[in-house]
């Protein structure tokens, strides 16, 4: 083991046991099933900004500064990507969903359509979590093996025991506490990040990079169309981040969270900027590495002395730990406390919440059995995560929201045929990274039959009884969803080759499924449940 590993290892221990120490202290506040689940909904402002930021903030890190190692600076879209998912969140749910009292994605999809579609959508959910948390633990073992020798999956191990052991104690609440921790070390992080920067290569130093490879210093380094993918897939995720819902609807009031919201989108602009800067510094020291995350701590390792590079990657930890942590407990809120109820009902919350630290072990053990199984692509378990949840659950979760039409069967359909369809379509990729049958990402496909399924098996279940909605202002949303539509299906039409050599083909006929679906949820109604949409009933003539 190098200088750098025990010094590593020291701080690691060292911060590992005040987390731990915190979980047993949360403890206290999370006896109730609320303060378990939603840290009894008493988060200030200061608690939902250090979750979201530790949430989306830590794992974007790690994956901007590889990507700028490989890309330059045109990995910043990832971040401005995601950083529009945040303020979207918070601009058009965080109100509605916190007057709901939602807890889980999973759980909205019950509450409105029944117990097998909560079982299903809380199983797939939560068997999705532990592969985003192992992507994320497995792109920080990269860099932990350059300086102690551990291996990957003990890397992840380590990382997976020890979220189970302070998520154990005080779930949310712990959350809360260790993610305001984890939010100061980012930050002592950067500044650490900053001076290895300015000591070498300096301001001078990049400018000369720029001069020699200025492919790097372009704003499309990354392909149009894997910067395309990226907004699509951040905004198509506002309705599903699940573990950013769980947090940031633990406020005590729905202002509250939305001022948590937007202060962490601005906390996590700084981080965002280091990690381009610090990813073309190590490609100007460290040029001839093909991983951004083995160059990272060469880098480091040969500009500053031995304590500060440690303390450096001891932000690393806290990246992998602030997105693994919400990740394996919402994941395991849906298989404990959505399939509990669905199984078996009418229990007692801390039943619920007995099953739910039962279900953290269980995907304590699923991160591990993941590592072992693909140790060597990270990004391939984000993929897999994305298409196995996003097929199942998006479409269910617009219904829920705006679609009383809607039935169980075909929520329930919709889910099966939808998360069937993604994972088939990823199966004829030969379960590769970026080489994609007929050159489309699976969960395009998954989504588009997901939406294709809960409407057909809607409609015809509903046949007799669908009303056209009169209410003038939804009939103006639904005729400017249309016209989205029928241009997107035209420009889709008139660049059909294009878009399939770009690899966006998936993506503009996603658009024209989901511009057309929001046109149909605009226009119909039910006979029987107009009051849905709170639309009174026109009088007639004879009522006058």
């Amino acid at each position: 083991m190098t200088t750098v590993g025990y010094w590593f290892v020291f701080l690691a221990l060292a911060y590992t046991a005040l987390l731990i120490s915190i979980g047993r202290i949360a403890r206290r506040k999370a006896a109730g099933g609320s303060g378990y689940f939603v840290g009894g909904r008493n988060f200030s402002t200061l608690f939902v900004t250090v979750c979201i930021t530790g949430l989306f903030s830590g794992s974007s890190f790690i994956s901007i500064i590889e990507l700028s190692y490989l890309k330059g600076v045109s990995a910043v879209w990832y971040g401005v990507a995601e950083t529009l998912q945040v303020l979207l969140i918070a601009t058009l749910l965080i109100a509605p969903f916190r007057k709901k009292l939602v807890i889980t994605v999973s759980g909205l999809i019950g509450d409105h359509f029944g117990r097998k579609a909560r079982a299903l959508g809380g199983a797939i959910t939560a068997f999705a979590f532990p592969m985003w948390s192992v992507a994320t633990a497995l792109a920080f073992a990269s860099a932990l093996h350059v300086f102690t020798g551990i291996s990957l999956l003990g890397s992840v191990a380590l990382t997976a025991v020890l979220l189970f052991a302070y998520l154990q104690f005080g779930g949310m609440w712990a959350i809360g506490y260790t993610q305001l921790l984890n939010t100061i070390v980012f930050y002592i992080m950067l500044a650490v990040g900053f001076l290895a920067v300015f000591i070498y290569p300096g301001i001078d130093g990049l400018k000369e990079f720029a001069a020699a490879k200025p492919q790097m210093y372009s704003l499309s380094g990354a392909g149009v169309q894997t910067i395309v993918a990226w907004f699509g897939t951040f905004i198509v995720n506002v309705v599903l981040a699940q573990a950013a819902f769980q947090m940031a609807l633990s406020c005590r009031t729905p202002e509250e969270g939305k001022r948590g919201l937007l202060w962490a989108a601005i906390l996590g602009i700084p981080l965002i900027i280091g990690a381009v800067v610090f990813g073309l510094a190590a490609a100007s020291a460290v040029p001839e590495e093909t991983r951004g995350l083995i160059a990272i701590p060469q880098y480091l390792m040969q500009t500053l002395p031995a304590p500060l590079v440690a303390l450096f990657f001891l932000g690393f930890w806290a990246c992998a730990l602030s997105w693994g942590a919400p990740c394996q407990f919402s994941g395991a809120t849906s298989l404990g406390k959505d399939v509990g109820e669905a199984v078996n009902p009418g229990q007692s919350e801390q039943t619920y919440i007995r099953y739910t630290k039962w279900s953290l072990a269980l995907l304590t053990v699923l991160m591990v059995v993941f590592a072992s199984l693909r140790a060597e692509q990270s990004a391939w378990w984000n993929i897999l995560a994305w298409v196995t949840r996003n097929s199942a659950t998006f479409a269910p979760v617009l219904a829920a929201l705006f679609w009383p039409l809607a039935t169980r069967r075909a929520v329930f359909a919709a889910m099966a045929i939808g998360s069937f369809t993604g994972l088939f379509w990823y199966h004829l990729s030969d379960w590769k990274i970026n080489d994609f049958f007929l050159n489309t990402h699976p969960v395009w496909p998954g989504m588009i039959a997901n939406i294709l399924t809960l409407v057909a098996v809607t409609l015809v279940e509903n046949a007799g009884r669908i009303a056209w909605n009169p209410d003038a202002g939804r009939a103006t949303l639904g005729q400017s969803c249309l016209a989205i539509g029928v241009v997107a299906a035209a420009l889709t039409a008139l660049n059909f080759s294009w878009l399939y050599e770009k690899g966006l083909l998936g993506l503009g006929l996603f658009i024209v499924c989901i511009s057309a679906f929001f046109a149909l949820m605009t226009f119909t109604a039910s006979r029987n449940q107009k009051e849905a949409y709170n639309i009174p009933e026109k009088k007639t003539a004879s009522a006058r």
